[in-house]
């Protein structure tokens, strides 16, 4: 009786283990931005095809106020100025809820937009891998057209919004400013 049960909970133990190491491949450069649809940390509900005619660095990341996530976040706030000079939107998305994210742009003061994915439908389009619930850090840089430019993975949490906003200045029809 009590093997029948282990090897029950072994059988759920490697479903969970499976399931959670899942790996999807991401987008490759050259396809088409998925045009998904989220609420967004207001709870209004944004398509990425509304941000058209812009470039899009969309950011998928594990979980709002961790440390590695907030040092990200705080990275691209830091950065905010130049990319928007570059007329660049920048979209946070992780499968934290609304709430979740309205209290982490406020506390870190996050001037752009973070998409709530509880339904990992973003993630799923993107082709976004995550282990137990939680993405895999990756970004795609999606210039004015909606194709993906430049995918960033592995991500340095701290560096990222740097590397992001070089290889911003190196899409064409990019107008980088001119320094003061």
């Amino acid at each position: 009786m009590w093997t029948a049960a282990l090897t029950l909970m072994v059988a759920v133990a490697a479903a969970v283990v499976l399931k959670g190491l899942a790996h999807r491949r991401p987008l490759a450069p050259g396809a088409p931005a998925p045009d998904v649809e989220a609420r967004d940390q207001n709870g209004k509900v944004m398509r990425l095809s509304d941000l058209r005619g812009h470039p899009v660095v969309v950011y998928f990341y594990p979980k709002d106020r961790s440390s590695g996530c907030t040092l990200e976040a705080q990275a691209f706030r830091s950065g905010y100025g130049q990319f928007r000079a570059r007329g660049a939107e920048i979209v946070g998305v992780s499968n934290d809820g609304v709430a979740s994210h309205k209290d982490f742009c406020g506390r870190e003061a996050l001037p752009f937009t973070l998409l709530a994915d509880p339904g990992e439908d973003i993630a799923r389009a993107f082709g976004v891998s995550g282990l137990f619930g939680y993405y895999h850090r990756v970004t795609f840089l999606v210039d004015g057209a909606g194709v993906i430019r430049r995918v960033f993975d592995p991500v340095r949490p701290r560096t990222h919004a740097q590397e992001v906003l070089a290889a911003l200045d190196a899409l064409p029809g990019v107008a980088t400013p001119a320094p003061p």
